[in-house]
């Protein structure tokens, strides 16, 4: 009886109650929505990687290095020689170690030259193995391995001939059209840029690369097809204690500038520079936020003169000041509880429509997420809302007891 009171007063009054709502399902959507954007980065790209000691490429910046190699963002300024990383892998105490060669694609997603170790050492999440929907890893010259987006946007099932590109991006140089490949496998879904992906052997991309462009005919059988270079590789040692001796060794090498990063302090330092737009980003929706309370506290401030009536009626009825002040009470509340739904409604489409916006930077967006961070806001926007409503449900109350004095007078 008490909500449906509440309820209706709102009714009444709908076309304000409506603007009202709006007003605070926009401040909420922008206060969540940087949230559900925030978090969900740092889980995507903590998740991506897992298990791999050391990521070593050319002299440079570390979240360079940390974003092409990893997320496929960006690119190397430049390669690193077959014969140092053969030299680095020799280390003793090197367990395993993943090549990557980059520099071309397919229809606007990369293609990472590697070896068969990239589908057994990597790891993603807690360690997740790379496990097959179908087929395998490549065992022929000109085989590829297709992430599980590629598969699924392309519309690709093994046994399909593709081509690759030189360059990177949807506008590529050229195409590798005279040696097409065969795709072979195809990767289970990761949430990672590893989706976003397609796989051959470092070999193969020797062999599209090897005097071309203007070749036509393939590499003779018998060529030694190993690569002169490659664009970075991953490590993975016998004990981690040794990461940083080994991480030391790389930065002092002597035959060409290297350069090793530790996955974890290189997203450490990312998210530390990330960290002040962050706080810009959530000190502008908390003001937002509270410029919608302070609306929705004025508007039913306001109303309080035009429902001098009804209160007078409540009062007549037997309704005390205590009930007057929950009835506004749960009046703001109601309108809080709309505009909220309003918001996590359109904040769950908008978090899927961008889906594949946010896959091409490495961002995989699972949808609503209920973490504490969001729920402490809520609760934040919940005692703010019923600190606000303070003033319009006193109000209501010395309604009450000046129409009461005035009857006993």
């Amino acid at each position: 009886m008490f909500l449906k009171l509440a309820w209706q007063s709102l009714a009444h009054r709908r076309g304000s109650v409506l603007l009202a709502v709006l007003s605070v399902a926009v401040s909420l959507f922008v206060l969540l929505g940087v949230e559900q954007v925030r978090s969900q980065a740092k889980s995507s790209f903590n998740r991506t990687v897992s298990g791999v000691d050391l990521i070593a490429g050319a002299r440079g910046g570390q979240l360079n290095l940390l974003l092409y190699s990893v997320f496929h963002i960006g690119g190397a300024t430049r390669n690193i020689s077959w014969d140092s990383y053969r030299e680095i892998a020799r280390h003793p105490r090197v367990a395993w170690t993943i090549p990557i060669s980059l520099g071309d694609s397919h229809r606007g997603y990369r293609v990472v030259g590697t070896s068969r170790e990239f589908f057994t050492r990597y790891r993603y999440g807690r360690g997740r193995p790379l496990a097959f929907a179908g087929g395998g890893p490549f065992a022929g010259l000109y085989d590829t391995v297709l992430g599980a987006e590629v598969a699924e946007q392309l519309g690709y099932r093994r046994g399909d001939s593709l081509v690759l590109t030189h360059g990177l991006g949807r506008a590529g140089f050229s195409d590798h059209g005279d040696r097409p490949f065969t795709a072979v496998g195809v990767l289970e879904p990761t949430g990672t840029p590893v989706d976003r992906a397609l796989y051959v052997s470092l070999e193969a991309v020797e062999a599209i690369h090897r005097h071309w462009p203007g070749a036509t005919d393939g590499p003779a059988a018998g060529d030694d097809l190993t690569p002169g270079s490659i664009t970075a590789f991953m490590l993975g040692l016998d004990s981690r204690v040794a990461a940083f001796q080994v991480q030391r060794q790389i930065n002092e090498f002597r035959g060409e500038p290297l350069m090793a990063i530790l996955p974890g302090a290189a997203l450490a330092e990312l998210w530390q520079q990330l960290r002040g737009v962050e706080n810009i980003l959530l000190a502008i929706s908390a003001l937002v936020v509270l410029a919608s309370l302070l609306g929705l506290g004025i508007m039913l401030l306001a109303s309080m003169r035009e429902r001098r009536r009804e209160i007078a009626l409540l009062r007549a009825v037997g309704a005390g000041p205590l009930y007057l002040f929950a009835l506004v009470q749960a009046e703001a509340l109601l309108v809080l509880l709309l505009g909220t739904g309003t918001a996590i409604a359109a904040l769950g489409t908008a978090l899927w429509l961008a889906r594949p916006l946010a896959a091409q930077y490495g961002i995989y967006l699972d949808g609503l997420s209920q973490g504490g961070q969001t729920l402490a806001q809520l609760g934040a926007v919940l005692l703010g809302t019923l600190a606000l409503g303070l003033v319009p449900s006193l109000g209501a109350c010395r309604q009450s007891l000046h129409g009461e004095l005035a009857r006993e007078g």
